[in-house]
């Protein structure tokens, strides 16, 4: 079955979100920029390494800020109030980028827990704090991404993307051939970085004012079930981003527990160095299975907030299903091809990174295990999506848990069963995949689950209807408003009872003559009181 069997033209292109490939793209650029310094390559490669991971702990939350403006942002006031989260967020990111390049802190976390050299250590922490920026500039760019998906405009967030691509590659060539490379080679990747995320972020923000900013009210309605408060925005936020925090802090801990398995000598440095360089290239063929999630959110009619934009086709969630599924087959596919067919691998790390042949077979293993990675991904990205459809984000926070603990646990056993390096690193981040797509998958039973068991209940009432006068209504007056919701209860339990208890059935024959109910089982009285 091919995808446009699935979906048609006009619906892939509005559901295609923004893919991770641009983003591994880019990574190999910057890798190929310090890779290109011959001079101490590998130990630059590993100082950048260290220092992209730990920037990425921190702007990682941020890009799920992109989720919000796609489920909440329904007026200039709710993108003002995202916005300004956004602002703190990156405020607060360059003071730990500060700190932890000029306080003991970061020594101890840099030089003492991956017990790495004087010299990639200070490297290190001079990377970190030449990136505090970034944070900021990167949080922009999610918020408007997130609002401009909603509107289906999916190609313009695509385009941005491969223009931070092109932008980064544009000026690592430009800075190879300038006295950085003898200076400060550490800024031929980090400045080449700012570029493309000033790109990025300028094509998103002119995009946002020029389609979207004239067409959404300054405040939503109640048909869009009103103006989205901060407290409910970070309710539906911290979850996500605990979870992309742990995924990102991943990394980082992998690097740690792989270098001091190899107790800082020169081999844990090459093992970083090697994880440093198969990240991006392991990343490319299934990192955008990731973006599946935000599917159901665009597309899903239960969402008031899809009321703003209307679709001239129908996307069903079967259609939702058999789309993931290709989209796994497909990524599963790329990466046995990509990785288990004999020197393509280690032709891309050649080409692509610029490292030398002996280098790229020992990056082979690694990337193999990669070729396993789909499969726990598309799991958790497709139930990860219905949840947020159905705002219910707070029963994914285990899952982060669990993946840091079983992440964790693998660091710790597999070097008793003689895996050591970078095999130890990618086999470890494996388990945890593992770990976390089952733990999702358990919150999305609990909630299903929930929603086929839950009893019938009155549907909530927006409006108060006028109901007819009469002395039914008149009698039903005197009854308290905390009151309404158990007379309601008595009338429904013996209604559907097949045997209620007789107190029960007392209390409905007492309450029947003093309500009246109308054709949809709601009291008229009832109905000011928004029964849940």
């Amino acid at each position: 079955m091919s995808v446009p069997v699935l979906l048609s033209c006009r619906q892939r292109h509005e559901s295609w979100i923004r893919t991770p490939f641009p983003a591994a793209l880019w990574q190999e650029a910057l890798n190929r920029g310090i890779a290109a310094v011959k001079e101490d390559a590998v130990e630059m490669l590993a100082s950048y390494g260290l220092a992209y991971s730990l920037m990425k702990f921190f702007t990682g939350p941020m890009s799920d800020f992109k989720n919000v403006g796609l489920v909440f942002v329904n007026s200039k006031r709710d993108r003002t109030k995202a916005v300004l989260c956004m602002v703190v967020a990156g405020a607060i990111a360059a003071v730990f980028h500060t700190l932890i390049a000029y306080s003991d802190l970061g020594y101890y976390i840099i030089n003492k827990l991956h017990h790495v050299d004087e010299s990639v250590g200070n490297k290190t922490r001079r990377a970190f704090l030449y990136l505090a920026a970034f944070p900021f500039m990167d949080a922009m760019a999610w918020t408007h991404a997130g609002i401009l998906l909603k509107h289906k405009y999916s190609f313009l967030v695509g385009c941005a993307s491969i223009s931070d691509v092109i932008a980064q590659v544009v000026f690592v060539a430009i800075l190879l051939h300038s006295h950085l490379e003898c200076r400060e080679p550490l800024l031929i990747p980090i400045l080449s970085l700012y570029m493309g995320a000033l790109v990025r972020c300028t094509t998103l923000c002119l995009g946002y004012y020029k389609n979207i900013h004239d067409i959404i009210p300054d405040r939503s309605g109640p048909e869009l079930g009103g103006d989205a408060t901060i407290r409910k925005m970070l309710s539906f936020w911290w979850p996500l981003a605990l979870i992309l925090a742990t995924q990102r802090i991943s990394r980082p801990i992998v690097n740690l527990f792989v270098s001091r398995d190899l107790g800082g000598s020169s081999a844990a440095t090459e093992a970083v160095a090697i994880l440093t360089a198969t990240y991006p290239v392991g990343h490319m063929p299934y990192g955008w299975l990731t973006e599946i999630r935000a599917v159901y959110p665009a597309f899903d009619k239960n969402n008031p907030s899809n009321k703003l934009v209307s679709t001239s086709n129908t996307v069903t969630a079967a259609h939702i299903k058999k789309f993931t599924f290709v989209c796994m087959a497909l990524s599963l596919t790329l990466c046995f091809v990509m990785f288990w067919t004999p020197n393509v691998s280690e032709k891309i790390l050649i080409d692509i990174i610029g490292v030398d042949f002996a280098f790229a077979e020992l990056c082979v293993v690694p990337l193999r295990i990669f070729s396993f990675f789909p499969v726990p991904v598309t799991v958790r990205a497709h139930l990860t999506g219905w949840l947020m459809t159905l705002k219910k984000t707070f029963v994914l926070a285990p899952s982060s848990v669990l993946r840091i603990i079983v992440l964790i646990t693998s660091l710790v056993v597999l070097p008793y069963l003689g895996v050591h390096g970078a095999t130890l690193g990618v086999g470890s981040l494996l388990a945890g995949f593992v770990g976390e797509s089952t733990m999702v998958a358990i919150a999305a039973c609990y909630v299903y689950r929930k929603q086929v068991s839950r009893p019938r209940s009155l549907p909530r009432c927006r409006e108060t209807r006028a109901a007819p006068k009469g002395p039914q209504q008149e009698a039903a007056r005197w009854w308290h408003p905390t009151f309404v919701p158990y007379l309601h209860w008595v009338h429904t339990a013996h209604q559907n009872s097949r045997a209620p208890p007789v107190w029960v059935s007392l209390m409905a024959r007492v309450c029947q003559p003093w309500v009246s109910f109308n054709n949809k089982g709601i009291p008229y009285d009832a109905v000011m009181y928004r029964i849940p």
